[in-house]
């Protein structure tokens, strides 16, 4: 019956069209009032110990590291540097735009972010060229999901917290699927730009401007350099990179680029910080909706049941893509990986997944 009224008040909530933090919270309440199991104070301590982690410091540092860079001038040279390098080819803006995003993605470690900073520079260019503005959204909306999976990324920050594992080897472990995703989305650009007749630049670089390009964008192609190398080099952890992205971002930003303003920055602070209220009350609310879940058990005879069916790890796996399909849907990224890691990970535990893998 608990179960019932926690899932039936969140879906109804949603369906209310209210906000999916809030309607954690609200489903949470209800269902643990109604249960009569802890006290009501379990919820307001619940959400101050949820976010009471170091880890979890990293999210909005990166948040306000990619406002910085996206507002300092970084993602434009970017945008340059690939425009040198590919900017000839056929489809060459589609191409420009998954390469960048691949690039920013490794700055700011956010799928929204990257989309903001590199569409807002390179819709207007496609549109300029003749892209049809369907493709043009579609192609950077998937480009700058690639934020989730390349290096850093706030969402495996979160998943690393939830599952208890290294947020260095997530970040480790993003970095080939990160690429072969670029890959295959600059293929499939590629493809669909020759059957429409979308021609690359007719603008042919000398070695002098490459340079150039090169040696304007040198501070922004430092980025992940510093970021990822002090990482795995083991100078700072990957809350203190975040940290260590604030800085740069700031005096490359203000000082070299000169493209931030101080009065810009009151700007780019309530942006970074709208963004990471979103995500902590996203995170503390799920959170007690995780715990409700643990306290009626309802991971574990979900697990047992799904084992009982089957021991196939590869069918498993399918059946949770699927399943992470559909609430793709219509659940925010964080809030869906807040709730279903307590409910699926002793599943693939059960049956062998590496939990980084998972």
């Amino acid at each position: 019956m608990i179960s019932l009224l926690l899932f039936g008040c969140f879906l109804g909530l949603l369906v209310l069209s209210v906000p999916v933090a809030i309607s954690l919270g609200l489903a949470s309440s209800v269902a643990l009032l109604y249960s009569g199991k802890v006290s009501s104070s379990y919820i307001a301590q619940g959400l101050v110990t949820a976010i009471d982690s170091f880890p979890l410091m990293a999210v909005p540092f990166f948040i306000l590291a990619g406002e910085l860079m996206g507002q300092g001038g970084l993602s434009r040279r970017l945008l340059s540097v690939a425009n040198v390098f590919f900017g000839r080819y056929t489809g060459g803006l589609a191409i420009i735009a998954v390469v960048t995003c691949l690039f920013f993605a490794a700055i700011s470690g956010s799928g929204p972010a990257t989309v903001a900073a590199i569409g807002g520079l390179l819709l207007p260019a496609m549109a300029r060229e003749g892209y049809d503005k369907g493709f043009s959204v579609g192609l950077l909306a998937s480009a700058g999901s690639i934020g989730i999976i390349i290096p850093p990324s706030i969402p495996m920050i979160i998943y690393a917290v939830a599952a208890n594992v290294s947020i260095t080897q997530m970040f480790l472990a993003g970095v080939i699927p990160g690429l072969t995703i670029g890959i295959a989305l600059m293929l499939v650009a590629y493809f669909k730009a020759r059957k429409e007749g979308y021609t690359g630049s007719s603008k042919r670089y000398s070695a002098s401007e490459i340079f150039a390009a090169v040696w304007d964008a040198k501070w922004a192609l430092m980025v992940p350099v510093i970021i990822l190398g002090g990482i795995y080099g083991g100078i700072f952890t990957p809350t203190e990179s975040a940290a260590v992205g604030v800085i740069y971002g700031f005096i490359v930003g203000v000082f070299v680029y000169r493209e931030i303003k101080l009065k810009d920055l009151y700007k780019v602070i309530v942006d970074a910080s709208l963004t990471s209220a979103t995500v902590i009350v996203i995170v503390g609310t799920a959170t007690i909706f995780g715990r409700v879940l643990a306290i009626e058990r309802i991971p574990f005879m979900l697990a047992d049941y799904i084992v009982s069916l089957t021991d196939s790890r590869i069918l498993i796996l399918l059946l949770i893509n699927l399943l992470l399909i559909f609430v793709g849907m219509f659940m925010e990224t964080l809030a869906a990986i807040i709730i279903l890691v307590p409910i699926l990970l002793p599943v693939v535990v059960a049956v062998g997944v590496d939990p980084v893998h998972f």
